[in-house]
């Protein structure tokens, strides 16, 4: 249990919705009119255009209602106090913690209406930008960029499940979510719907691979062509690696064997603790033809790996 915990009023984000202020419409109403001092505390964060969008959301009736009231009143959301206590072990200041609060609540507010004009109006790589042109979400990246940094000689990229990043922090590689700010969101849900927060994450990592310095270890357990790691987060690190040679991608393709146990697949088509390859290709033809020669269909740890291969490669017209 946590008690309500109030930011101090020399916040400039998220001090001023903490108390109903006087004439404002109460929470629970289709809509809510925020006092003079919120905007002013807001427009000092996000920018008057950003402040607009939001006052705006606030006539669509019944328009991601939740989301709306945390944005109003940051401290009435479940996890403020979670928030508060994970950012102080973090070691971070407390005026930090009540801006990124607000910034993160205020920016899964404003994501629904840039998901539907990124779904009618755009496709493909024009409609992932548009999700993740969220003000809120740019400027808390601003506030908090310092705090995405490693502590150790490389960072980590993943895809294929939340486990692959535990296991690449086990090697000694850091991923987002082991870095002071994503070790703190990580632990939250902040939402019930992912596709409000999962901006949020692609504008995260985008920061976090341009502090990329050396050698990248990229940790594959299935291949998407669409997901954040290979449409946004490699590209992103081409541009890194073409103006600091010192950064290098280093492949690596992921199984999980019949006990769970996460490892690497080898030329051999064998698994080992360790196998890395030096380009995309080389590592998903390893691991695409470990899943469709050597994969044990009562492997269940592994099942989904192997669906997702086998239905790309059905799509290419591929022998299964």
């Amino acid at each position: 249990m946590h008690e309500t915990r109030t930011p101090e009023a020399s916040s400039t984000a998220a001090a001023a919705p903490r108390r109903q202020a006087q004439g404002a419409a109460p929470v629970g109403s289709a809509r809510q009119v925020p006092h003079p001092a919120v905007l002013a505390g807001l427009q000092r964060t996000v920018g008057n255009a950003a402040v607009t969008h939001w006052v705006q959301r606030q006539e669509e009736p019944g328009a991601r209602e939740e989301a709306r009231r945390h944005a109003a009143d940051p401290t009435l959301h479940g996890e403020w106090g979670d928030f508060c206590d994970t950012m102080a072990q973090a070691g971070f200041p407390e005026g930090v913690t009540n801006d990124a609060w607000q910034l993160i609540l205020g920016g899964i507010a404003e994501q629904g209406q840039l998901n539907d004009e990124a779904m009618a109006k755009y496709t493909g790589q024009k409609q992932r930008d548009h999700r993740a042109s969220n003000t809120w979400y740019q400027e808390l990246v601003q506030l908090i960029g310092d705090y995405l940094k490693i502590e150790t000689p490389t960072l980590a990229l993943w895809s294929g499940g939340r486990e692959v990043s535990d296991y690449a922090l086990a090697k000694g590689h850091t991923p987002l979510e082991a870095t002071p700010f994503g070790g703190v969101v990580d632990k939250l849900t902040l939402t019930s719907d992912w596709m409000l927060k999962t901006p949020m994450w692609n504008v995260l990592s985008r920061a976090f691979v341009n502090r990329a310095r050396g050698p990248v270890h990229i940790f594959l357990r299935t291949y998407d062509p669409n997901s954040v790691l290979i449409a946004q987060e490699v590209p992103q690190l081409r541009v890194v690696m073409a103006l600091n040679p010192a950064v290098k991608l280093i492949w690596h393709p992921v199984y999980a064997a019949a006990d769970g146990k996460l490892m690497e697949v080898t030329e051999s088509l064998e698994l080992a603790p360790d196998a890395s390859y030096p380009t995309r290709d080389e590592c998903v033809r390893a691991l695409d033809e470990y899943l469709r020669l050597i994969h044990d269909p009562a492997n269940a740890h592994s099942q989904k790996a192997h669906l997702d291969m086998s239905a790309r490669r059905a799509a290419n017209g591929n022998p299964q």
